[in-house]
Order: structure tokens, then sequence, then C-alpha cells
């Protein structure tokens, strides 16, 4: 295991996090009802983390059971010496009074006196940066409670754009972030980039899963990496990033340790046979002409369609053969959030597109329509079982 400074923390935390979200059954409600599977599940990777030198755990009130079994694990089963370990969780309280009371009931629930580092959960964009960090906010709450020793440091985790990020950096009220950022992904470099120049530490999240489905690789991309599989190359492809410090990993299963240590093996000849494999994945996107159009410049379109994501996904689709985790994003856009911002690519919100400000040598609207084509899954109609009925006489 490698070791990182988590910036102006000063804590020095394991290059890869054990993720809290993905216990058996553990979103499953109610949250404080704990089967023995979620309990044992926990136990069992835990203890096989900290033997493999994980001293960083994470997870947050919105992952249902996962405070629940990580305190007693920690506490009750393994009985760690919480010296030992670093503690992150999250929540996103929308008031100061409700940051307090969402807090002391974390604690509780992780049989703690406080967390090494609490993140606000979800600073997606500009509306959300001005009610958390405005004076007399949550986040002012937050910092109250690291003056009185209950939260040791304050960040913030985020879905939002790249402008978003670099905003809630440049307020200075936080140490650290969680972001999105790996091979398949890179647009928030300039985030991690501001993220250095503050001393902050970065956390990468999900590189695994919304990193593109790397445990179910397609032919393409595990062609370009015969040295290694996708998920450990794009490990080392984040950790080689400067000033990122620590990533999850999606553990669930024993095995899982295996890989993740052989991403440590970062001798010249690895490190040769790793910069070939980014050259091929490099070269896959003249697969497609239109693939360097990212339409970061025509956000302002007249439509609620994020056209750099849908973008970003056709992409993926054309030049890797992305077409199942262009899918499983896509559907994602059924309830638009601030998580995940925009609309589906319909007829109706193509046309409402100022195509004026595209170029013209772009042929979007034929691109956004074979996208929605290829992508969209209509929902299952619910089932119907005909009753039989009385027969009144």
């Amino acid at each position: 295991m490698e070791y990182r400074r988590f910036g102006k923390t000063e804590k020095h935390i394991s290059a890869i996090t054990l993720g809290g979200m993905r216990f058996t059954k553990s979103w499953d409600q109610p949250r404080h009802e704990i089967p023995t599977e979620t309990q044992d599940h926990c136990n069992n990777i835990v203890d096989l983390a900290l033997k493999n030198g994980i001293n960083h755990f994470e997870t947050a009130y919105g992952y249902v059971k996962s405070e629940k079994v990580f305190g007693k694990t920690l506490n009750d089963e393994l009985k760690v010496d919480r010296s030992s370990y670093y503690l992150m969780t999250k929540g996103n309280p929308p008031t100061a009074e409700e940051a307090r009371k969402l807090v002391e009931e974390q604690l509780k629930t992780l049989k703690t006196d406080y967390v090494d580092f609490y993140a606000w959960h979800g600073i997606n964009n500009q509306d959300i940066i001005h009610s958390t960090c405005k004076k007399g906010g949550p986040v002012e709450e937050l910092l109250k409670m690291r003056e009185e020793g209950i939260i040791k440091h304050v960040g913030f985790s985020t879905h939002g754009s790249m402008e978003s990020i670099c905003s809630a950096i440049d307020t200075d009220l936080f140490e650290f972030v969680n972001l999105h950022y790996y091979y398949f992904y890179q647009r928030n470099l300039a985030a991690i980039q501001l993220a250095e120049k503050k001393d902050m530490g970065v956390f990468i999240i999900s590189p695994n899963d919304k990193g593109g489905q790397l445990f179910r690789p397609t032919n393409k991309v595990k062609n370009a990496i015969p040295h290694a599989t996708p998920i450990q190359w794009n490990a080392r492809f984040c950790l080689n990033t400067p000033n990122v410090h620590t990533l999850s990993f999606g553990i669930t299963e024993p095995q899982h340790f295996d890989e993740m240590n052989a991403i440590f093996s970062r001798t010249d000849r690895t490190k040769e046979l790793d910069l070939m494999a980014k050259q091929r994945l490099d070269n896959r996107l003249n697969d497609d002409p239109y693939s360097n159009f990212d339409a970061y410049p025509y956000q302002d379109n007249g439509s609620e369609l994020d056209l750099p994501l849908l973008l970003h996904w056709r992409k993926l689709w054309k030049c890797y053969d992305m077409l199942d985790f262009a899918k499983y994003r896509y559907k994602e856009l059924k309830t638009p959030n601030h998580w995940v911002p925009g609309v589906f690519a319909t007829p109706e919100n193509i046309n409402k597109i100022d195509f004026s400000k595209i170029p013209s040598e772009i042929p979007l609207k034929k691109m956004l329509t074979e996208l929605h084509e290829a992508l969209y899954q209509a929902p299952e109609a619910p089932k119907y079982y005909p009753t039989k009925m009385k027969v009144i006489r």
C-alpha cells in the first residue's frame, strides 16, 4: 500500500479507500435494521482492507445502512483502534440547524466521538454552492463543529460540472474534494489542478463504475491494455495524476484485493507498458470523425440538453464500443436532477437547440437522434394479471 498526504489536512491516507456503498443489501430500508449477511459482509471486507494496508474508510448518510454497519464492524466486531484509521462520512443538510442535528446522529450511528473528514454531499451546481456556503448556512456550521473537534476536516463531494467544482474550491472553505476523474472522463483535470494550488486533498470517486464499468470492459478496451486489467491500468492513470491522493476501488469480494495490490507494481517496464496502452486508447478516438467535438462552448444553446455529457457518452460508444455503459448512464436522465443534469435527446428536445450556434460542419441533429435511438430504453409497462370475474346471477 502507498500512503499520501491528503493536502492541507496533513493526514497520510492510503492510496486506496474502502468505500461503503456496496455492502450486501445495504441500500434496503429501514436503515437501522441490519441483516446478518450485510454485517458479515462488512466485517469480512473491512478486516481484509486493514490487513492489506487500507486506513481510510468512506461512507455517507445517504448510503442507508452503511454508517450503521461500519460503526458496528469497527467498534464491536473487529474492535479496531480508533487512532489507526481515518473515517470519512457525508451528508447534505440544507440548514445550519439540520447540519448539527445530522452530524450528531451520524456520530452515534458510527459509534465514534469524531469524524476525520466530513464532506457536504453533492455540491453540484451554483445554486447549491450559494445555499450551502452562505453566511449562517450548513457549511459554516460544519466549520464550527470543526473548531469543536467533532469534525476534524471539512470538504465536499460533487458530481457537478468542472466550473461548479472550481467555484466551490474558490470559496476557500474546504480542505478536500471528492470528484470524478479517470481516463474515460478527464474534464475535471482543471479542478484537480486548482485544488493543488489550494493544497486540498483530492479523492477520486467511482473510477471503476462511473469510470466506464471497467469490471465489464469491452474488447476494444481490453485489447488496448494486454498487460493489466482495465481497472488496474485506470487506477494507475488516476494515481499518476499530480495531486490525486486516493481513490475508491469498488471492493466487494476478497479477490478484489489481489487486483488492488497489483496496481502498485510500478517498474520502468510497467510504466512503459502503461504508456503504450494509453497511446492505443488515445488512437481509438480516430474511430469517429466527431469524437473531438465536446460542445462545451455551446452549452447555452436554448435547450435543456446537456450536450457535453451526451456527446461524451456518444464518444465512448463510437470509439470504445461502450454501448452498455452509455445506456446505463443515459437512463439516469429519466428523472432530471442536479446529480445527472439534462434530459433525453428526444426530437422535441433536439428541436429546441439553436443550431445557428453550432458549427455547420457538425451534424449535431443527426448525431443526437442516432444517440437517442441507440441508448433510450423505454420503461417496462406494468404487468397486468387479469383476475377472474365474479358472475352475478
